[in-house]
């Protein structure tokens, strides 16, 4: 059975399923509000015709961000859980990106302001490179 300090890798992967949900949710809405406001349903066949409304798009836009550089901070996760590299530095670095990511979500999802949501975009992007800069630290030290 793994030990508690390994498994807290996977409290700020919970947070980031969570958003990814909230995400989903929140386009399913959008796009049902559109449709209701009178964007033809027939667009979803092919994603053809006249274009979503701005703030469905943001929504649809902010989905589709959930399964780029998310997927980088999983995979992480995992490798620093298989490898039992799940140190300080590592867990310190996954909820910098995992509340960074939330607060880039609720952003994005409200107000939307660029500024705000890139300063949150940065933190995390700069949390996950530095686990992965401990991440390839610890591979490099057992080859």
């Amino acid at each position: 059975m793994p030990d508690g300090q390994s498994l807290k890798i996977f409290l700020p992967v919970l947070l980031v399923v969570a958003v990814t949900f909230v995400g989903f949710v929140k386009m399913a809405i959008e796009r049902a509000g559109a449709v209701k406001q009178g964007q033809n349903p027939e667009f979803y066949k092919v994603y053809l015709g006249d274009p979503e409304p701005e703030k469905t798009r943001a929504a649809v836009r902010h989905w589709d961000n959930l399964f780029e550089l998310p997927t980088v901070f999983y995979a992480g996760c995992l490798t620093a859980y298989v490898l039992g590299a799940v140190s300080i530095t590592v867990l310190v670095c996954a909820w910098i990106f995992a509340v960074g990511r939330a607060v880039q979500s609720f952003i994005h999802l409200t107000y939307n302001s660029p500024n705000h949501r890139g300063g949150a975009f940065t933190l995390s992007f700069l949390g996950l490179m530095v686990m992965w800069g401990a991440l390839a630290a610890h591979i490099v030290a057992a080859v």
